[in-house]
């Protein structure tokens, strides 16, 4: 295996499937087959969690007249619903996890550590990621690149609803250009919103590339594999 220990990233939307809010299931256990194959592989799995299918913190905080502290807490509330729902539907599925909250311990989920966290990867439980950083004005993007920074993870595989980093939204422009490979420096210049600046700079001053592939059957262990997939941010 090219790579030991990864993060999952994945957006809060991505877990909707058919549903207007929440998560749906199947998508769940899809993504908990995914994470198997590739954690029998010997492979240590952590999973960050977004959290805009319940409330995207900051997102409208000034119209509804919300504190933004209030909002940013709030998105880290949200994480870690959806973090507590992906806890039981994992394990209902038969992978075993163990999640962790940068907001101190809420009811059976412990407080983060870093020595709490590599207990988890060494035990060969999915070690979830919840509350992500614990502070305001930070995204999950961020979060992410923090926690892999701090556990000294391999890789961050950004999952989303595309197939890789284009130089403008393939959704609208039927001309967007993919990229393979990317450098840190050559996103920043070009303003990519794959992640935000913060996640980046995480990332390249701690020489952890960012994998952005689509949330497709097999891809996860395609990408640990170090298989040509989606864009290779690095």
């Amino acid at each position: 295996m090219k790579y030991e220990r990864i993060l999952i990233k994945l957006s809060g939307e991505a877990l909707l499937g058919s549903r207007q809010s929440g998560i749906d299931p199947e998508v769940a256990h899809f993504i908990a087959q995914e994470i198997k194959e590739v954690q029998e592989l010997g492979i240590k799995v952590a999973v960050v969690v977004g959290g805009g299918n319940i409330y995207r913190g900051g997102s409208s905080f000034e119209k509804d007249g919300i504190e933004e502290t209030s909002a940013h807490y709030m998105g880290m509330l949200a994480i870690t619903m959806n973090t507590f729902a992906l806890n039981d539907l994992f394990n209902s599925f038969g992978l075993p996890t163990q999640a962790l909250s940068a907001l101190g311990k809420i009811g059976p989920m412990q407080n983060y550590s870093i020595e709490a966290g590599n207990k988890v990867l060494t035990e060969d439980k999915v070690l979830l990621l919840a509350g992500g950083s614990g502070r305001p004005f930070v995204t999950s993007d961020s979060g992410a690149a923090i926690r892999a920074k701090e556990l000294e993870l391999d890789v961050i595989f950004k999952v989303t609803k595309v197939d890789g980093v284009y130089d403008s939204d393939p959704m609208t422009n039927p001309d967007a250009k993919k990229f393979s490979t990317i450098t840190f420096a050559e996103a920043l210049e070009k303003n990519l919103k794959v992640m935000d600046r913060e996640a980046f700079e995480t990332c390249q001053k701690s020489n952890i590339p960012i994998i952005v592939f689509k949330m497709d059957a097999g891809n996860i262990k395609k990408a640990a594999e170090g298989k040509e997939i989606g864009t290779t941010v690095q």
